[in-house]
């Protein structure tokens, strides 16, 4: 049994980080365009404090989640609207909701019995695997609003989870690509923030990924580019899934344009 405190955690964290870069602005700078189309700061936000909505949802009345995945089925702006919805709120109502909501969301999650799963837009997840999704997200969205801001978020070792999460979720990227997943597992060795070094699956595999784990974690998250990044994959698999990994739900992204970004 995972113990979840510690990517509690990290999540709180991260949260912690965007929540000091969007606190002081200006309601110029909330309106400022980010690099996901269409969306400023303020659908950032708006954006985690809507999904953090649907996961408490999801963990206290999973009855009624079916209809939330029925409904993201037939309505192709599902979550854009409910970006745009949140983002028309004043800044700073916005962000004690997004506040308000994330610490539910925690408490809720503590009280998770061992083994129960909690049911999503694509497959259920433990409570463990839904935290290291928050944290994902909220990392991913949090980058979108430091690159329409200018500035380099401080990389910490929560990366770890992000990292793990984005190749737990390699199959994904070739299932939405309408793929067959690879049948054998990839080697991944990545260099920690601190330099250390991080390694995943076996060492005699023949697919392999190496590089920075800042890199790999904004390939993971599309929020760069493969040609932007230090990453090296050996196999044509794992060339492959440079190409087209998602770590988040949903059909396939569009990602960010090759050079869109100062290394």
């Amino acid at each position: 049994m995972t113990d979840i405190e510690p990517i509690l955690d990290d999540l709180a964290e991260v949260s912690a980080q965007v929540d000091t870069m969007v606190a002081g602005l200006d309601t110029a700078a909330w309106r400022r365009d980010t690099p996901a189309s269409g969306w400023t700061v303020a659908h950032q936000i708006a954006h985690l404090a809507w999904t953090d909505q649907k996961s408490l949802l999801a963990v206290r009345r999973p009855g009624d989640f079916p209809s939330e995945v029925r409904q993201a089925m037939v309505t192709d702006s599902f979550v854009d609207a409910g970006a745009a919805a949140g983002a028309e709120k004043e800044p700073g109502a916005l962000l004690r909701e997004w506040r308000q909501g994330r610490t539910e969301l925690a408490d809720a999650l503590r009280e998770i019995p061992a083994g129960a799963r909690i049911p999503w837009f694509g497959p259920s997840m433990s409570a463990a695997s839904m935290i290291s999704a928050r944290l994902m997200e909220t990392w991913a969205h949090g980058q979108d609003i430091a690159d329409a801001l200018g500035t380099r978020p401080e990389a910490g070792q929560w990366l770890w989870q992000i990292a793990r999460f984005g190749i737990r979720t390699r199959d994904f990227g070739f299932i939405v690509h309408s793929l067959d997943p690879p049948d054998t597992p990839f080697r991944v060795v990545l260099r920690g923030p601190a330099g250390e070094q991080w390694t995943f699956g076996p060492a005699d595999a023949s697919q392999s990924v190496t590089g920075t784990a800042l890199d790999f974690c904004l390939l993971v998250t599309q929020r760069r580019h493969r040609a932007d990044t230090d990453l090296h994959a050996v196999g044509e698999q794992a060339v492959h899934w440079l190409d087209i990994a998602q770590a988040f739900a949903g059909p396939p992204g569009n990602g960010r344009e090759a050079g869109q970004f100062d290394a």
